[in-house]
This record gives C-alpha cells, structure tokens and sequence, in this order.
C-alpha cells in the first residue's frame, strides 16, 4: 500500500507536464479519489469529456488529452499487504 500511494503522488505531481491544464488535473484528481456521484459532479462541473466510462481517458473542452492509469483510480486486487 505504501509503494501504491507513492506512484499514485509521484503520478500526480507529474501529470501537468504530460499537457493539459493544471486546473483540469486537479479536478481529475479529486474526481479519483471521491465517491462516484461525487467524481461525476466534478467531472461535469469542470467540462471532462469522459472517453471511458473509468475515466482512463478524457479530455478538456480545448481538446487536450488527459490519461490516467488505473492504479491511481481504484485499489488493485492482487495488492500485497505490508507487513
């Protein structure tokens, strides 16, 4: 769980430099790591296409592209407990 949260920060510290708008990572952030009606309100509030329906992909109204890998948006289900 730790190695998962570190890739997940170092991730999200990074993204604004694949492209895109930082306000539209920040709101894919948020949206991430909240309930789904929640994530949905933020997604539609900030203008996010959703190309998926998991939200590994989407875009801005400008058309920028946003990727996202799926171990910052759910708990794997093969995750080793620390001991």
């Amino acid at each position: 769980m730790v190695q998962l949260t570190k890739m997940r920060e170092e991730f999200w510290d990074t993204a604004p430099h694949y492209g895109g708008r930082k306000e539209i990572w920040d709101a894919l952030r948020v949206a991430a790591e909240s309930e789904v009606s929640l994530a949905q309100a933020i997604v539609e509030s900030a203008a996010i296409i959703v190309s998926n329906t998991d939200l590994t992909l989407c875009y801005d109204e400008r058309g920028a592209k946003y990727e996202l890998p799926k171990y910052v948006l759910s708990e794997p289900t093969n995750l080793i407990q620390d001991s």
